[in-house]
């Protein structure tokens, strides 16, 4: 019976990736505020240019794969830490060449880290507070402010500890390939410099909030529970069990990795036994809304606030609301789910839930099942296929002069100008260009993951089921809820590690076949 559930969660995955992979021969999911403004965008697929980039990246690939198998005869003490500082080197020359200025949410909590820090200020927490309306964001605000207290209060420190914790996805990332393939008889380091020089991780350390953080604590989760079910060793879910409550604290879709990560427990029932797997989830239980609870009687205690943060906070129908959007495709709505909650409803959340809930049934019941499905046909292929994360917006940046006061706010400015913003400055070919490789090389990932789930499926072996449970997790979360591709980040680890293996297995049956042919050739001539 187990079995036949993992099968259907392999079949339904790779359903979904077979979907993202024939869509985009015929569309193309951009986002580029330059030159379309905040708008999520399908475009007729320029083939010409796909199948270019698509011959040009595999070329590149297979080259950078052969340089890599000739670090195996090297230790992992030296190559590991030498691969993680070319990282750190790269994404310390990103981001003093685009020296991004934190914008809209970024902003707002950067100056109320600083507002609590240096004024006592928690007024936020008032009625129509930025805090009042999201208090999930006190987690990141909290963060921020311990940074500054500790060291200089400056975006570089808050950037450098980007760079940190992106290193340390990295390293996780290698670290649960390996645990994944354990007969591998080759070091893989092939997938530690993929981690390590992937573009999207590289310029998101520009991006000031809890993305990359949430991405680190969650994935170190995901290993942990892994080592967990292969090692049966307690201390290594007590581990996960922490790492995925503090990953939820700075992002509540960590929900997701606990729940595939308890599912999977049951699927290693036999192997752990139900002690275990009981007790895993009785800790998981008791840790996941400490943090949460520990922040709400520290601000009451404190005389901060008066009552907990969520009793009048934007409810969850607010984005589910946002999500449900012909014209936008479930993007953002131009604050009509913010007015809804804010005008309408006065901050209160009993009241907005039940404008929000009338505001979904209305939109459900007046569109067609056409429309509707159009819809979220267009949220899934944009979602997923962007590619990008919307670097072009949270990383690379803009000096905003190309759209106005609106553009200044969304896309922000430098500190200073550098050689690099000005080859990026509006729609030049290196923006536009950097967004085409990023777009193909997802393209690539998503094909080789199909080589992988229908392999694994076909040798009935389901060791990457925790990485499926996630994705096919957020797959189904985002198609409910607002969209944006950059919420979907947190899976990049997991998309890596299913695409380079892949990889391997195609670059290996290759060289199969080739041997094959040539011993055949062999034969016939003797």
């Amino acid at each position: 019976m187990l079995k036949g559930i993992q099968k259907t969660l392999y079949v339904i995955l790779i359903f979904f990736v077979s979907l993202f992979i024939a869509s985009s021969f015929f569309i193309r999911a951009e986002y580029n505020y330059v030159v379309y403004g905040d708008t999520p965008m399908l475009q007729q697929q320029q083939l010409g240019t796909f199948l270019l980039l698509i011959i040009g990246l595999l070329v590149f690939s297979v080259m950078l794969y052969h340089l890599c198998l000739k670090l195996n005869q090297y230790r992992r003490k030296i190559v590991i830490p030498l691969v993680l500082l070319c990282s750190f080197a790269i994404q310390v020359v990103i981001i003093f060449l685009f020296t991004r200025l934190p914008t809209d949410d970024s902003q707002t909590v950067v100056s109320l880290a600083m507002n609590m820090l240096y004024k006592g200020d928690y007024s936020t927490f008032d009625t129509t507070g930025y805090l009042h309306m999201f208090p999930f964001n006190y987690s990141t605000v909290l963060y921020i402010e311990a940074l500054l207290a500790l060291f200089p209060d400056n975006y570089i420190t808050i950037k450098l500890a980007n760079i940190v914790f992106a290193l340390i996805t990295t390293l996780m990332i290698y670290l649960i390939y390996k645990q994944l393939n354990p007969k591998s008889k080759d070091h893989d380091y092939g997938v530690l410099v993929f981690a390590a020089t992937y573009i999207p991780s590289l310029f998101m350390s520009n991006f000031i909030y809890n993305d990359v953080i949430a991405t680190t604590l969650l994935t170190s989760a995901l290993y942990f529970a892994i080592r967990f079910m292969q090692e049966k060793s307690i201390r290594y879910i007590i581990f996960a069990a922490i790492l995925v409550t503090l990953g939820n604290y700075f992002r509540s879709i960590g929900v997701i990795f606990l729940l595939a990560i308890v599912i999977s427990l049951f699927f290693h029932i036999k192997q752990l036994g139900w002690k275990k797997v009981i007790l895993s989830v009785c800790l998981f239980a008791v840790l996941f809304n400490i943090p949460s609870w520990t922040q709400n009687a520290m601000l009451q205690a404190t005389g901060k606030v008066q009552t907990s943060t969520t009793t009048n906070a934007a409810p969850i129908y607010m984005w589910l609301n946002m999500g449900i959007n012909l014209k936008t495709s479930g993007f953002w709505d131009n604050r009509e789910s913010y007015n809804i909650y804010q005008r309408d409803a006065g901050y209160n959340k009993a009241l907005s839930t039940e404008l929000f809930k009338k505001s979904i049934a209305q939109k459900l019941s007046t569109a067609s099942f056409g429309d509707l499905m159009n819809m979220y046909y267009k949220k899934i292929i944009w979602t997923w296929t962007e590619g990008t994360y919307q670097i072009e917006r949270y990383g690379i940046g803009n000096d905003g002069s190309s759209g106005g006061q609106r553009a200044s706010f969304i896309m922000g400015g430098y500190s200073y100008p550098t050689a690099a913003t000005e080859l990026f400055a509006g729609n030049s070919p290196y923006r536009s260009g950097i967004l085409w490789v990023l777009y193909t090389m997802n393209f690539l990932m998503y094909g080789f993951i199909l080589i992988r789930l229908i392999g694994s499926l076909r040798a009935k072996r389901f060791d990457e089921v925790s990485l499926v449970l996630v994705i096919l997790g957020f797959v189904g979360f985002y198609i409910l809820w607002e969209i944006k591709s950059r919420y979907i980040y947190p899976v990049y680890p997991l998309l890596i590690i299913l695409s380079y293996m892949g990889f391997k297995d195609t670059y290996e049956w290759l060289i199969q076949q080739d041997f094959l042919r040539l011993r055949s050739s062999a034969r016939k001539e003797s």
